[in-house]
């Protein structure tokens, strides 16, 4: 009979109150359930959102203890008047009435709706410091057509009602203050009250830490390494290469979930410095690889990078050789003096030696001939000639044997110089691996504490 009465001579198409000049009240209250995306790659956000809308309907009163102390009712929405409030930052396809609720008439003529609803709103993402960033979202509600004259909006709290939320694993929300704004457009006269609610988040960056930054630095750390592999192993080109290809990888799969904006993200620019780094790492270790396979046609070592490179650098950096260490200095000391020295003196020296050793034979051998020819002196003349010939052969003979070994010690010292000289340029080599390998670390651990610092 309530119902009936109420209905008989009810329009839901006209706004209920009982003068028109004057604006009806509705209060709004939202209440955040559930985030259920955020698509940063289109900056679309998905929540799960608890309408509440309330308002006086001056038609649909009636006196309770007429009617055994009825004081409320639960009727289809469709059947009263409803403010057309819409979410005006929508961006989903689906046009959409609200979901056709009940709504609870009481019998002073408030009438309370209730309806749940799924909104996919945009939101303008910020992406600068991503894995580590905040974002703020606004979901903004208003009136489609009642202007503020004829429908005002007023807010049930200072912010969304949060009680109910259920925790994302991606986002944490740290409020979600509520403003009202009067807004008068370009197309009409009369002020557009609506209601904006920005939604606070903080990203979890727990995942990304380990899926995509922490590997990243566990591999930057092999680039520095590549300087302490031996040059002779043909395999330090190898590993810059296959490093810098695995970080293009990581690269690839934080561009593909980032919007194509100018901000480029915090990780995104630590894939770009340590894959910078690589390169002038790969770079540096073939000039390197060049310096250390100097052979014989190269040109001997300058001074100043033996005093420098050899002599301060290798000590600093401890790089000695086969046999060295840090506790024999006067080792390492002799023996690169016995690898610079002039071989002049050698070769003076090896000369007397040779030359003595033949005089001594030329000698003994020219006594037997002594002893000879005075055994036989009682021979021929004829005799006694050639006798005197083949002693003058014999010496000729020692002195081409001479020659012929003065030219093999000659040999032996140039080989011996050419290799001092290809050790020294072996030793530059490793001694500028350990200066920049040394150098990449610092590097790498400056770049991490960088990011970190952002993060924090």
């Amino acid at each position: 009979m309530l119902f009936n009465e109420l209905f008989e001579d009810y329009s839901n198409a006209l706004r209920p109150v009982e003068d028109t000049d004057k604006a009806l009240n509705v209060t709004l209250q939202i209440t955040l359930s559930q985030i259920k995306d955020m698509d940063e790659r289109n900056q679309i956000l998905t929540a799960y959102l608890w309408i509440r809308q309330s308002w006086y309907d001056a038609y649909l009163k009636w006196d309770k203890d007429e009617y055994d102390g009825l004081d409320s009712i639960r009727i289809p929405s469709n059947l009263v008047w409803r403010p057309d409030i819409v979410l005006y930052n929508k961006a989903d396809d689906d046009f959409s009435e609200p979901v056709n609720t009940n709504v609870v008439l009481r019998y002073d003529g408030k009438i309370t709706w209730d309806a749940p609803a799924i909104t996919k709103s945009s939101c303008v993402v910020d992406v600068s410091y991503f894995p580590f960033d905040d974002q703020q979202c606004n979901l903004t509600f208003g009136s489609w057509t009642y202007n503020g004259n004829q429908v005002d909006i007023i807010n049930a709290l200072d912010s969304g009602d949060l009680s109910d939320f259920i925790e994302d694993v991606e986002w944490e929300i740290h409020g979600m203050p509520a403003v009202k704004n009067v807004i008068t457009y370009g197309c009409c006269s009369e002020p557009y009250p609506d209601i904006t609610f920005t939604l606070i988040l903080k990203r979890r960056s727990s995942f990304y830490i380990f899926n995509l930054l922490l590997p990243c630095v566990l591999i930057s750390f092999l680039a520095p390494l590549g300087f302490y592999l031996p040059a002779d192993s043909g395999e330090k080109v190898s590993l810059g290469v296959t490093v810098l290809l695995a970080l293009t990888v990581f690269q690839l799969m934080v561009a593909e979930s980032m919007p194509p904006s100018e901000n480029v993200p915090l990780i995104g620019k630590y894939y770009i410095a340590t894959m910078t780094m690589i390169t002038a790492s790969t770079a540096l270790t073939i000039i390197i690889m060049n310096i250390h396979h100097c052979g014989a046609e190269a040109q001997p070592v300058p001074q100043w990078a033996r005093v420098v490179i050899l002599d301060y650098m290798s000590k600093i950096f401890f790089v000695y050789d086969v046999g060295e260490n840090c506790t024999s200095p006067q080792r390492v000391k002799t023996q690169e003096h016995k690898l610079r020295k002039d071989f002049k003196y050698q070769k003076k020296q090896d000369r007397h030696k040779v030359v003595t050793s033949q005089l001594s034979r030329n000698r003994n051998n020219d006594s037997d001939l002594k002893k000879k020819l005075n055994g036989h002196l009682n021979n021929s003349n004829g005799i006694q000639c050639e006798n005197a010939k083949d002693a003058v052969n014999c010496c000729s003979c020692y002195k081409v044997l001479i020659k012929n070994i003065e030219y093999i010690a000659n040999c032996v010292r140039d080989h011996k110089a050419n290799r001092a000289k290809g050790i020294e340029w072996k030793k530059v080599a490793k001694v500028m691996d350990r200066f920049f390998m040394w150098i990449f670390f610092i590097m790498v651990f400056f770049m991490s504490f960088l990011i970190i610092g952002k993060a924090i």
